[in-house]
């Protein structure tokens, strides 16, 4: 597809200096004088406003006219508006794989897609545009965001129109050097992806991307610098075209070594039911969430994911439940020795597998 969109000229920068003029007069010249003291200008000190922090009922209030529903044949998902001619940003899987897109904003009118303007596959992104003039959002400096400042997120989960909910950004993950995800504990569901999540100054600061089914808070966005940079890269393209084109080439996933171990029951001992229970949970959560991301080809991504929660198991479990702490670390100690990120993903899936077979014995032969 990128063949499609051609590399176009970054814009010039038009510098402007301001020159001050003396006006000297003409004449005899004065007696000479004594100089008169005079005392040094006070310096000017101009007063800067501090940033308002809202409310969510504030910020829900200011900006929900500027969020919209886009809709397909086959599904569902939630934009922004960042242009006012009627450029709406979103997640790219919101639209993959749609001719025909609806954007439907909140005083009830609907606009088709005339065209995709750019597209983000390394962070999920896709920038829309509709015939229509529409209010905009601000977007605001997603570098400046740490771990433990609020958040909120409004989308359309499940077609339930403006759901805001709020939150912490629980921490600003580096995946590598081309992919950073926010960690949020704002919950968002199935609807809500490509929809803006806001600092407490009602700026976008990212836009939401994935999250848990599991019910922990366990959601992730994309930082809003990626999309300024989409903004200033557009290469407009008829809806239609687009679909077609990347129905020609859908993606082919890495060929998969599956070396999934079968552990012996012994592997349980010193572990109470509570204890597989927990383990079970924490690496369901993690498949669920890390799934997804891979079959969109974020492979090192998925592959974090998967670390992490193993990591988390390993520290969570007692000191006498040796057994699953081991096969975990075995996994990651494997995928530690490998280069490729799919790889290296598909070796923590494999301790997972293997993890949650023998706990299924374990629990099942109660």
């Amino acid at each position: 597809m990128r063949s499609l969109f051609a590399a176009r000229a970054s814009s010039a920068v038009l510098l402007v200096s301001a020159l001050g003029l003396a006006a000297i007069a003409c004449g005899p010249a004065p007696a000479p004088v004594a100089p008169i003291a005079r005392a040094a200008p006070a310096p000017t000190v101009v007063a800067v406003a501090a940033p308002v922090t809202l409310t969510p009922a504030q910020i829900a209030a200011r900006v929900t006219s500027a969020i919209v529903s886009i809709r397909s044949p086959t599904g569902l998902g939630t934009g922004f508006i960042v242009r006012k001619d009627g450029w709406i940003a979103t997640n790219l899987h919101v639209i993959a794989g749609s001719s025909e897109l609806t954007v439907a904003t909140p005083d009830r009118h609907e606009y088709p897609v005339v065209d995709v303007l750019a597209v983000d596959k390394v962070h999920d992104l896709a920038l829309l545009r509709v015939d229509a003039e529409l209010g905009v959002l601000v977007l605001g400096d997603s570098d400046a965001v740490r771990a433990g400042d609020s958040v909120v997120a409004i989308g359309h989960p499940l077609g339930l129109e403006d759901t805001v909910s709020n939150g912490l950004v629980s921490a600003v993950r580096v995946i590598d050097s081309t992919l950073t995800v926010l960690q949020i504990s704002a919950p968002i569901a199935p609807g809500s992806s490509g929809g803006p999540l806001f600092s407490d100054h009602g700026e976008v600061i990212g836009v939401a991307t994935a999250y848990s089914t599991k019910g922990q808070n366990l959601n992730f966005g994309v930082p809003v610098r990626y999309l300024k940079e989409l903004l200033v890269d557009t290469h407009p393209i008829p809806l239609q075209l687009y679909a077609a084109a990347e129905a020609t080439h859908e993606p082919r996933l890495p060929s998969v070594h599956r070396e999934v171990p079968h552990h012996d029951l012994k592997l349980l001992a010193g572990c109470s039911d509570r204890d597989l229970e927990r383990a079970g949970h924490i690496v369901g959560e993690a498949i669920e969430v890390g799934a997804p991301v891979y079959n969109e080809q974020h492979f090192a991504a998925c592959y974090h994911v998967y670390e992490g929660a193993a990591l988390d198991l390993e520290k969570r479990l007692p000191a006498a439940c040796k057994g699953p702490k081991k096969a975990m670390h075995d996994g990651r100690a494997r995928a530690e020795k490998l280069d490729d990120p799919s790889a290296q993903a598909w070796a923590m899936r494999d301790a997972f597998d293997g993890l949650v077979e023998v706990i299924e014995r374990k629990l099942g032969g109660r």
